[in-house]
């Protein structure tokens, strides 16, 4: 079974906090148009597979992680906690957010502003996820997906992790969704920075604890 801490209403709305940083860094990029993460392509392939409109993008997340806490309900149920809530009912609403928060703070489509603003979306990102790792109220359904997978070709999680990110890519960019630097950026940076991130918040809050 899936190890866990202890589930308490502070780890809650800290993992919360950290699904909305995710959320944020996923719509700036999105909206900035520099390409999605590997992740993000999905939700962006499924809304241009869809027809929808941008500001649709958090309803689009909404469907692709619903599906996918479906199918691990019935194939790996372990790894469907309350963490796998936590994440995926708020996540669409504060997609909607980042895309509204974008275009109010994004003065011009210039190619200055929109890096910008992709640089501040990996940033956000990777800091929501090492937040929401700490909190270990359990996995998203991405990461829920890919440690079910590693049970069954019995790999290490990191080659799995890296075949199944590549695989989000080729088929979010199939069904229409946006490749372009920081795709490829994300797709080689995430692991080491999110790791990164992870420590540096673990040993703050073992200070914070003492």
């Amino acid at each position: 079974s899936m190890e866990q801490g202890k589930i308490t209403a502070k780890s809650i709305c800290a993992a919360v906090a950290g699904v909305f940083l995710v959320s944020v860094g996923v719509a700036f990029n999105n909206c900035a148009g520099l390409g999605n993460d590997p992740v993000g392509i999905i939700y962006d392939g499924i809304r241009v597979a869809g027809g929808m409109s941008q500001e649709m993008l958090g309803l689009a997340s909404n469907l692709v992680n619903g599906a996918l806490t479906l199918l691990l309900w019935f194939v790996g149920r372990k790894y469907v906690s309350v963490g796998t809530l936590v994440y995926f009912i708020p996540y669409g609403f504060f997609v909607t957010v980042g895309t509204g928060l974008y275009e109010l703070l994004a003065v011009s489509d210039a190619l200055p502003v929109r890096i910008g603003f992709s640089v501040a979306g990996c940033l956000l990102l990777y800091l929501g996820v090492a937040v929401y790792i700490v909190m270990d109220i359990g996995v998203d359904p991405f990461t829920g997906v890919v440690l079910r997978l590693r049970d069954a070709v019995n790999k290490e999680y990191r080659f799995v992790k890296i075949a199944f990110d590549l695989t989000m890519i080729v088929l979010g960019t199939l069904l229409g969704g946006k490749l372009g630097a920081v795709t490829v950026i994300t797709a080689l940076t995430a692991g080491p920075v999110i790791q990164f991130f992870t420590k540096q918040l673990r040993k703050r809050l073992l200070q914070a604890a003492d």
